[in-house]
């Protein structure tokens, strides 16, 4: 029996983009993150009975925002490491922390990256895109990523050396700032947008296209007080009024 290492964390950390490859409405994320902690399974219990009844208990329901599992995952490497070594915490305890963490991560990156990064760097992406360059979709994919990647790359680590107070030493409240932050930001972006496309290189665009541009945005302003529709409808929907903008321009 050894101590969790470096490359186990690396491994977990290579393996959390398919966290949700085997999502279901059974147990919805636990097979996948099951699959992603097996390597530190590996290092603490050498022994392959005690091995699979501990991946056994981690294939159980778990849900929470894809990215930030990673904090989840390191947190609960180093739960495992403790229960190996003979220390506090047991099999009850592990699923604790495990429900409590996903509620808190879901809640927590629902706003960052759902309802506030992702729309963030769509508007990055349009602004440019209006001038007609394929830049804008390089400024999209880049300005989401450089947040997405940087934590599901670097939250393993940063979970299991704070273990169960990975959300209690500071990180919610930067990670809630950014969010506030962004939204700030974003409102900026869509008020430049809109202008972008109301008058374009200063000359104002046919009433047509104005009101099918007010329409469209105060329909988005209503639905979206809503929680649905999902992201998909909205990735959907923005596409229909861009055709539709297209066409009157």
């Amino acid at each position: 029996m050894g101590r969790v290492t470096g490359r186990d964390l690396a491994r977990v950390t290579v393996r959390t983009p398919l966290l949700q490859a085997t999502w279901n409405y059974e147990r919805q994320q636990g097979l996948g993150w099951a699959w992603c902690l097996a390597p530190v399974l590996e290092r603490l219990y050498p022994d392959p009975e005690v091995r699979r009844t501990r991946l056994a208990e981690h294939t159980a329901y778990f849900n929470t925002q894809p990215t930030l599992a990673s904090f989840a995952l390191g947190a609960v490497a180093n739960l495992e490491e403790q229960r190996a070594l003979g220390l506090a915490p047991d099999d009850e305890d592990i699923a604790r922390v495990k429900t409590l963490l996903g509620s808190a991560l879901a809640a927590l990156g629902d706003r960052l990256f759902w309802f506030t990064l992702r729309p963030f760097a769509t508007c990055v992406g349009v602004l440019l895109a209006l001038g007609g360059t394929w830049v804008g979709a390089l400024a999209l994919l880049v300005c989401y990523n450089a947040v997405h990647l940087t934590l599901r790359l670097r939250g393993v680590a940063w979970g299991y050396r704070l273990g169960v107070e990975v959300l209690s030493r500071g990180l919610r409240g930067r990670l809630e700032r950014a969010s506030r932050a962004t939204s700030s930001f974003g409102a900026a972006l869509v008020g430049l947008v809109v202008a972008a496309l109301l008058v374009p290189g200063g000359m104002p665009q046919s009433l047509t296209f104005q009101a099918t541009l007010a329409g469209g945005l105060t329909l988005g302003l209503i639905t979206a007080q809503h929680a649905r529709p999902t992201p998909t409808h909205w990735a959907l929907g923005a596409g229909a009024l861009c055709i539709a903008a297209a066409w009157f321009r």
